[in-house]
């Protein structure tokens, strides 16, 4: 099960809850990179005694249903992928296993921080989906295509009359 619950916080309380995910037993948990270098360190090293049954650690960078404007809004002024590459590159040093990121920003970050590092993108829409509060999309073919390792598609599924029907053709686009 991925955690989905984007912890940020001072860096003890913040390495406590996801010692806590980690107790229920989760794959992959996540934090916001935008809580500093020390918050992510601490939450990694406080599943150093997992070994090799600790859940994956990402970190958040930008929302997917942020651009540039948003950005501004809270004194950001460089572009969303620029703005995405920073913190990616702050959780990479701080010894994450990847990050959330828009599957536009897949390509720069494999090719910056290595294959290895893992990227999970929401914002996947298939083709006639409708976009919603999303600003930042990639189909799902565009997204592996991109370099994305885990697909984060939500509401086309959730929301769909038949969400196996869907599936089923988001698979079968992949093959």
């Amino acid at each position: 099960m991925f955690l989905d619950l984007k912890f940020h916080d001072i860096p003890n309380t913040c390495s406590k809850a996801v010692k806590a995910a980690a107790e229920l037993g989760v794959w992959m948990v996540n934090v916001h990179a935008s809580g500093g270098e020390r918050m992510m360190a601490a939450s990694r090293e406080i599943l150093e005694p997992y070994g090799k049954e600790r859940p994956l650690l990402i970190g958040v960078t930008v929302l997917t249903s942020m651009e540039s404007a948003d950005l501004q809004g809270i004194g950001i002024l460089s572009a969303p992928q620029d703005h995405v590459l920073r913190l990616a590159t702050l959780a990479k040093n701080a010894g994450l296993d990847g990050v959330v990121c828009s599957a536009q920003e897949a390509s720069l970050l494999k090719q910056h921080l290595g294959r290895e590092f893992k990227l999970v993108t929401p914002g996947i829409r298939p083709a006639g989906s409708e976009q919603g509060d999303q600003r930042r999309i990639m189909t799902p073919a565009q997204a592996i295509a991109s370099g994305s390792d885990y697909l984060v598609i939500g509401r086309p599924i959730t929301q769909a009359a038949h969400p196996e029907v869907v599936l089923e053709e988001i698979n079968s686009s992949l093959v």
